[in-house]
């Protein structure tokens, strides 16, 4: 079974996969963790292009790098455990694409879905968390620390990202779980573990 956790930056989403991590450690079921961009050593070096403040690069470009991360991770990681019969977890899929290049920079969303599957090998997740919070509140979550390069974009990009993922959410209902991501954290840990855990079991 493939899980994956989308959001906007500061919607907690690290925390939540934090936690499902530990809860699942504690249950016995054999899993996987993993984040795009990167979980490969050739992801993780072009995650630094991807998030560097410092680098600039056309909207094109990013869902390239975006895709190539992509492949690397389900060759490596996802496709293998999945045939183990492991349950996946990443931090991220091509929901994500969808979400910032396509709502959020203006690409089309026909390409995007067509490079995505591509790089995917057309794997589409079996559960999708989706930690929806107002656009004030994940900048405020994002603390002191210098933003990365999607980041730092304006709040207008990020009030589209946000509205696109809604979007997606609701043309695909059975697939994403949407929960208010103000909510508590061990609140929302436990309704999503019991989402897991119940769609793993069925």
């Amino acid at each position: 079974m493939f899980v994956t956790f989308e959001g906007v930056e500061g919607a907690g989403k690290s925390t939540q996969v934090r936690l499902l991590r530990e809860s699942l450690s504690r249950s016995g079921i054999a899993h996987v963790f993993t984040r795009e961009p990167g979980g490969t050593p050739l992801g993780e070096r072009m995650r630094e292009l991807l998030i560097d403040p410092a680098q600039t690069m056309t909207a094109e470009a990013e869902v390239l790098l975006f895709n190539a991360c992509r492949a690397e991770l389900v060759d490596k990681i996802i496709a293998p455990a999945l045939l183990e019969r492991k349950l996946v977890v990443s931090d991220r899929f091509w929901d994500a694409t969808l979400a910032y290049q396509g709502y959020g920079r203006g690409l089309p969303l026909s390409t995007l879905l067509t490079v995505s599957m591509f790089a995917a090998r057309r794997l589409t997740p079996d559960i999708t968390v989706l930690l929806d919070i107002p656009q004030t509140v994940s900048q405020s979550r994002l603390g002191g620390r210098a933003p990365d390069r999607l980041e730092a974009e304006d709040s207008r990009f990020h009030e589209r990202v946000a509205h696109g993922y809604r979007d997606l959410a609701a043309k695909d209902p059975d697939r994403f779980v949407v929960l208010d991501g103000s909510r508590p954290p061990e609140e929302l840990a436990a309704v999503i573990l019991e989402a897991v855990k119940g769609r793993w079991h069925a």
